[in-house]
Formats: structure tokens, C-alpha cells, sequence
């Protein structure tokens, strides 16, 4: 028997076997949920299918979350297939290049809009329509990440959607607490995905990281699985509007100096 025999999960935001998406896709389907995925466009299809293949998931369609038409459209086609939906995963971030790096106050307003819609109103726009398929016991989750609550060089845009995402996090909490749904987000540790790939500075980011954190040791895709699978479980039944960390332990530290130069 597993945690999550009988549910089945929808994911947003895979884009290849480094996502953390992919990470969650098969924790979730390892302990028996099935699981449908989202791609954003028809040029992912070839390196998401082999994965979705490896998982048993019968069903990856293109969505524009930005696109109300094709967000509709999806979770139409995913009605008429499941029928229900009992875990959403909105693991959903992008802004332009110009968004990430340089001076702050230098930021474009149109590339400023094009992130918090994409990686903020995304979670919104999913949750609204995932909720009429959902019951009691059902579960949203999100994907955050520290630069929400504190300055980290050269995330600019993407810090203050990320910020966004967790205040959304806990309205939507709120706004769906009657009807049982939990909704939460997991603030990961700096992972190598396709996404970080495009943040100036990312790999000694990551190497302050394992130098620092309590556990010393970089975050994978398959630690935030795993804690997804507990969000998505009932064990987690009376866990809502919560930011979830799955970080090293690095959220604790004041001072980010290692411990052997101190």
C-alpha cells in the first residue's frame, strides 16, 4: 500500500530529468499516485515523453499559463480523462534575462510583468481552476525558494515573485480551507536546473551553500520529492499555508560564515 494509492496528481513546470518537477513526478508515482504532467510548449515533448514513459503517465499536454484559453483547455482535457484531481503541483517560474542580474532599479516594468504573471499569478490562475475537481483531503503545492524573505544577488524579479508566490500561498490557504484543500509551498535549497542555469553567479551560489548550511550538502530533486509526497499524503492533513523548507538547514543561520573560519 502506498501513501497516495488512488490519487491522482497534475504537474506544471517539467522541463527535463534535472526539474524539480521531475523530482516530485516520481516520489509522488512511487508511492502509487498517478500522475499527469503539463509541458509549455510542443518543442518539450521529446524530452519530457521518454520521462512521463518511465513513470507509467499517459497524459502531457502543452499549457501557456499565461494564456487563459490554454489553461482552460488543459484542465478540460485532464477532466475528461481523470475525472478528479487530488494533488496540483505548481512548479512553474520564469522572467526574462534582463529581469535576473544588474542594477535593480534598472529593471524593465514590461519584463517586471511578464515574471510575477508567469511565476507568481500562475499558482492563481492553476489553483482556480483545479478547485472544482478537488475534494476534502486534496493538496496544492508550490515551489519557493529563500530569496522571498532575503536579499540574494542577482535574483531581483524573480525574488520578488517568489515573495508573491508565498503571500499567495496563504490566501489561497484560506480561500480553500472550507472546502478541505490544503495549500502549501516547499522553499528549496539552490538545485542545478534548467531555470537556475540563467541566474549570473549560480554555481558559486551553490558552493557558499554547501560550505555554510548546517547539513553541508546541496539540496537534490528527489529531497523535495520527498517532502512533496508528505504534503500530498495525509500525513499532512492538518498542514496548510505553510512554507516548507527542504533547504540544508540554511534558513537558520544568521551569519553565513563557515564554521571552520570562524
Amino acid at each position: 500500500m502506498g501513501l497516495l494509492d488512488g490519487k491522482v496528481a497534475f504537474i506544471f513546470g517539467i522541463a527535463n530529468h534535472r526539474s524539480i518537477a521531475w523530482g516530485i513526478a516520481k516520489q509522488l508515482h512511487e508511492h502509487g499516485a498517478t500522475i499527469a504532467l503539463s509541458i509549455f510548449n510542443e518543442d518539450m515533448r521529446r524530452r519530457v515523453e521518454p520521462l512521463a514513459e518511465e513513470i507509467g503517465c499517459e497524459f502531457v499536454e502543452p499549457c501557456d499559463v499565461n494564456q487563459d484559453d490554454e489553461v482552460d483547455a488543459v484542465f478540460e482535457k485532464f477532466k475528461e480523462k481523470y475525472g478528479k484531481l487530488d494533488i496540483l503541483v505548481h512548479s512553474i517560474a520564469f522572467a526574462p534575462r534582463e529581469a535576473l542580474g544588474g542594477r535593480f532599479t534598472d529593471m524593465k516594468r514590461e519584463d517586471f510583468k511578464l515574471t510575477l504573471e508567469s511565476s507568481a499569478y500562475s499558482l492563481v490562475a492553476l489553483a482556480k481552476r483545479a478547485e472544482p475537481l478537488m475534494d476534502e483531503g486534496s493538496s496544492i503545492m508550490t515551489m519557493s525558494y529563500y530569496a522571498a524573505e532575503k536579499y540574494i544577488p542577482d535574483y531581483n524579479a524573480m525574488a520578488i515573485a517568489k515573495s508573491a508566490l508565498e503571500s499567495i500561498t496563504r490566501y489561497l490557504a484560506v480561500d480553500m480551507g472550507p472546502q478541505g484543500i490544503r495549500v502549501n509551498a516547499i522553499s528549496a535549497g539552490p538545485i542545478k536546473t534548467l531555470a537556475a542555469a540563467g541566474i549570473p553567479g549560480f554555481r558559486s551560489l551553490i558552493k557558499h551553500f554547501d560550505a555554510v548550511s548546517p547539513l553541508g550538502e546541496t539540496v537534490s530533486v528527489d529531497d523535495v520529492g520527498k517532502t512533496a509526497v508528505y504534503l500530498a499524503s495525509d500525513l499532512s492533513r492538518m498542514v496548510t499555508g505553510e512554507i516548507i523548507y527542504v533547504d540544508s538547514g540554511y534558513q537558520v543561520l544568521g551569519i553565513t560564515v563557515p564554521r571552520d573560519e570562524m
